[in-house]
């Protein structure tokens, strides 16, 4: 049911400033005629020389001139509350007019209210950087379901490329078929579950407990060793206990996106990955590095993206990657209120210093 538009804020606030000036005109003059008029007796004054008027005479003439000031402040009261509220509910129309483009879509549209810093101007940043985040936000989704959509096409346009080839070869190797089409729907389903759970640290829709991520990732290096063990690889795993509070299962993938992360951007064999926990007072910290080839600041920079792969990735059965890795691990991150930072080593290789809130935090 549509709801009947009622008054308009400008005319709200011209009535109350109007009525504000009348009662104030109303209470000035009540007192100038309670204080004044009563010092005056309402007797006849015996005629001399000059006229003496009583109270009768003095209310009589009072009353008109009362009347017409009433008026001119009721006058004055609503056309400066017109003017002043339409100037007081500038920022409010720019604000507005800034949210009506945002709801048709536009978000490149920005308020940028200038003046003092006052309560108008400080709504106006913060809706600034509300459509500041929200067109950021947009942007990186639509990009990622650019990349999504490319990467899904991709195992689907070979699957059926091999389907094609093998209908029209009658010497074809079934085997040999079956086994590429296995691998290339791996992938896919790889690809698609790294989506889910992208979208599932997105939405934070996980229970929390309290877990301590150095056997997280203990557990990370144990399921991985056979991984390192054919590449050459040494782990070094240690450091404090450390307890967070978050999803097992998110947090579990956290370090073990990590850990599959160094194994595979690492050296091609003879490598070596440490994986340490830190515990502080408000914080706690789970520092992966490993060796490889050096890495620009600007090759870091981008590596947290969806489907951005390393340059010396290796491609055999070992690592069939999907690109989201690192992008998983800052989901992850950030749903858990943590902070993903991404270090280039001097000597070649990458520093994953991943720092999350101690759920019990001490004073100092």
């Amino acid at each position: 049911m549509r709801r009947r538009r009622g008054m308009s804020a400008r005319l709200k606030l011209t009535l109350s400033y109007a009525g504000i000036v009348v009662v104030s005109g109303g209470l000035l003059l009540a007192a100038v005629a309670a204080y004044l008029l009563r010092y005056v007796p309402d007797v006849q004054i015996p005629v001399t020389e000059f006229f003496v008027p009583n109270r009768s005479d003095l209310i009589r003439a009072f009353l008109p001139v009362a009347v017409v000031v009433m008026i001119v402040l009721l006058v004055f009261g609503l056309a400066g509350g017109w003017l002043l509220a339409g100037r007081m509910l500038a920022p409010l129309d720019r604000i507005s007019r800034a949210a009506q483009l945002a709801a048709q879509g536009s978000l490149s549209h920005r308020v940028a209210l200038e003046g003092p810093r006052d309560e108008f101007r400080d709504l106006a940043d913060v809706f600034d950087s509300m459509l500041d985040r929200l067109e950021a936000h947009v942007a990186e989704q639509q990009r990622f379901a650019a990349n999504a959509s490319h990467e899904l096409r991709t195992p689907l346009a070979i699957s059926q490329t091999l389907l094609e080839v093998a209908r029209t070869d009658p010497e074809r190797d079934i085997d040999a078929l079956i086994a590429r089409l296995r691998e290339v729907n791996t992938r896919a389903i790889d690809l698609t579950e790294a989506l889910l759970l992208l979208s599932r640290a997105d939405r934070r829709a996980f229970t929390r407990e309290i877990l301590d991520l150095s056997l997280l990732s203990e557990e990370a290096v144990e399921q991985l060793l056979p991984l390192a063990d054919r590449r050459g690889i040494t782990i070094d795993v240690g450091g404090d206990p450390a307890m967070v509070r978050g999803s097992s299962a998110l947090l579990q993938q956290l370090a073990t996106n990590l850990v599959h992360n160094a194994l595979v951007h690492n050296l091609s064999f003879g490598g070596h990955v440490a994986i340490r926990t830190h515990a502080l007072p408000h914080a706690v910290a789970l520092v992966v590095e490993n060796t490889g080839e050096p890495i620009t600041a600007h090759r870091v920079a981008t590596l947290v993206e969806p489907f951005q792969r390393g340059a010396e990735r290796t491609r055999s059965e070992d690592h069939v990657g999907v690109g989201l890795g690192l992008a998983i691990a800052q989901r992850i991150t950030e749903a858990h209120d943590g902070t993903l930072v991404l270090t280039p080593r001097a000597e070649g290789g990458l520093i994953v210093t991943v720092w999350l809130p101690h759920p019990f935090p001490t004073a100092g």
